[in-house]
């Protein structure tokens, strides 16, 4: 098995890649041997989740599909946490621009007012592009460390193991904003629903040894060992047939759909709007009048 490192870096080094302050890659991506890592890399915002970034990955998962030698994908988030969600307030939000659609059709959000826009805008890249890389045809691990917030966590549950650092917590406050949940809502997948009620109702962290006691998360490791225990987990995966990988991933996801995963999630999207839409009649804001600091003082 090589260890040499292919492609390393951006997939795509033109702007709409780039930190519009720092120029690093929002999204950094490297193959060593069969593995390849996609790295959310705007660490000094906790890798909150902007367009930019939301197609960098793509980019990303993209590109590792279709590389032959890329047998497992490990999606990791630079510096000190996974990813605190979806940008609701850094300089670089982008919710306003415009981007080519590629996870549904779905016209452009910017021409299109009030519950419109945002119906189109999160079809596409919350709930569009999570089940387009939960579709990807090979192995995907999220190696998790810090916070993994609300939007965050929809990208370590689009992956099909996690190995979460022992400081790892995860939480999905939005409840606080009258939404029910974030877009991909697949809490009653991943965890009991006695137990995804709970995490809701009290927007409360859960740790990451709860997370492991109830099986959301597949291995819990010392933060000093994350990276190496997900190297060494994604090294073995990769040692299996391609194909038997491929057809072992898309027998279990056909298994959560029949058993309403995929309508689920409609349903459920469908109810995270009508919030948005309410809160746009009887607050201050699609977003019941709440920013990232009042979230993190509630």
């Amino acid at each position: 098995m090589t260890t040499d490192p292919v492609n390393t870096g951006p997939v795509n080094t033109g702007p709409a890649t780039a930190d519009p302050v720092t120029a690093d890659p929002v999204v950094r991506y490297e193959r060593l041997g069969p593995v390849a890592t996609i790295t959310m890399n705007r660490p000094r915002y906790r890798n909150a989740q902007n367009s930019r970034m939301t197609y960098a990955l793509d980019d990303a998962f993209g590109a590792a599909a279709a590389d032959d030698g890329v047998r497992v994908v490990v999606l990791a988030g630079e510096g000190d946490h996974f990813s605190a969600g979806h940008d609701i307030g850094t300089p670089e939000r982008d919710a306003h621009l415009p981007f080519a659609r590629r996870a549904g059709l779905w016209w452009d959000h910017t021409a299109a007012a009030g519950a419109e826009g945002r119906f189109a805008r999160e079809s596409e890249v919350y709930l569009g592009m999570c089940r387009r890389w939960r579709e990807l045809p090979k192995p995907a691990i999220a190696r998790v460390q810090g916070a993994c917030v609300a939007g965050g966590l929809m990208l370590a549950w689009v992956c099909d193991l996690i190995v979460a650092s022992e400081d790892a917590f995860f939480a999905d406050p939005v409840v606080r904003m009258g939404i029910p949940g974030v877009e991909y809502f697949a809490h009653p997948w991943v965890m009991p629903p006695r137990v995804a009620k709970e995490f809701l109702y009290t927007g409360d962290r859960m740790s990451a040894r709860r997370a492991y006691e109830i099986g959301m998360v597949n291995r819990l490791v010392p933060r000093g060992e994350l990276t190496e225990h997900t190297a060494a987990l994604a090294e073995r995966v990769a040692r299996m047939p391609r194909m038997g990988l491929a057809l072992a991933k898309r027998a279990v996801n056909q298994a959560e759909d029949l058993q309403g995963l995929h309508a689920g999630l409609d349903s459920a999207f469908a109810l995270h709007h009508l919030a948005h839409a309410h809160n746009a009649e009887t607050a201050a804001d699609p977003l019941g009048g709440m920013d990232v600091r009042a979230m993190k003082d509630a």
